[in-house]
């Protein structure tokens, strides 16, 4: 796992936080100092806290549970689609549907219904509809894919919650609170950082830092993906092998056991041919009176 460096945070401009006069005053153990009426964030600190929260967020993508990135600020909607689907993860990058958590069964029918409207146009069933229907349906269909169509393979709820801008994603906080699910966000110094789990003080309006911290984190998250593999195929590897060698044993026990029914069968055999022989020959005795006779 890569280790964040703090001159590449600094060139990425991370250390920048808000006016003086916006600040959340439980930033204040992550501000280094004040100049020209803006907050410096210190970045041995954002460091430290973002291999706590890769550390974290490793083990999470190793255990196959999914973790939804949210941010709907116009600087970080690309960046999060561009990173989240790198990793094969769920995002909300529009604006965030009401109870997306709290009312995940809801938001799981609204994406069924994107499937039925698809195989609609496959099975012919679509060019059945008037013009209308079907411009309506259309526009149906893109209204949920602008929405919803990131989270299409999230059939659960997600492990995690990544979040750019917790002030501005309050209702996505309240809900992963609620849910208590892990909540992992970049907090500016206009935040408050006891609204979330694992905290990672940075800039979060500059793209370059946006891109910084996500791509610190999406590596980690890889990570664990790959880890995950990589156990999966070990696992499958031992299975076969220990299948085999149950098979060679069933297959060794089953020669044994055809090789000792065969003596068993010769050893029967011999048995009833020594008791006909010796009905057949005649005894000594039937053997003196023939002669006497």
């Amino acid at each position: 796992m890569a280790k964040p460096e703090v001159n590449d945070l600094l060139n990425a401009g991370v250390h920048f936080g808000h006016l003086t006069r916006k600040w959340n005053p439980n930033m204040a153990p992550y501000i280094y100092m004040e100049r020209n009426g803006i907050h410096i964030i210190n970045l041995y600190k954002t460091a430290a806290k973002i291999e706590e929260t890769n550390s974290a967020l490793k083990k999470i993508a190793a255990s196959g549970r999914k973790i939804l990135f949210v941010a709907t600020k116009k600087q970080a909607k690309d960046i999060v689609a561009e990173k989240a689907n790198a990793v094969n993860m769920p995002y909300i990058t529009e604006r965030w549907p009401g109870g997306m958590l709290t009312n995940f069964i809801t938001i799981r029918k609204a994406v069924k219904k994107m499937a039925a409207i698809d195989r609609m146009k496959k099975d012919g069933t679509f060019e059945t509809l008037s013009k209308k229907e079907r411009l309506q349906v259309d526009r149906q269909r893109a209204k949920l894919e602008k929405n919803l169509g990131s989270i299409t393979d999230m059939t659960r709820l997600p492990g995690a919650i990544f979040i750019v801008d917790t002030t501005r994603e309050h209702i996505a906080v309240k809900e992963a609170q609620k849910l208590k699910i892990p909540i992992f966000a970049m907090v500016d110094t206009n935040s408050d950082p006891r609204d979330v789990d694992f905290v990672i003080p940075s800039n979060d309006d500059a793209s370059k830092s946006i891109d910084k911290i996500l791509d610190l984190v999406t590596s980690a998250v890889a990570e664990g993906l790959s880890e995950r593999k990589s156990e999966k195929e070990a696992t499958e590897a031992s299975d076969a092998s220990k299948m085999e060698a149950a098979a060679k044993e069933d297959e060794a026990k089953s020669k044994v056991e055809t090789v000792e029914e065969k003596k068993q069968e010769t050893s029967k055999n011999d048995q009833q041919n020594e008791k006909a022989s010796s009905k057949q020959a005649p005894s000594d005795k039937e053997v003196k009176k023939e002669k006497d006779a």
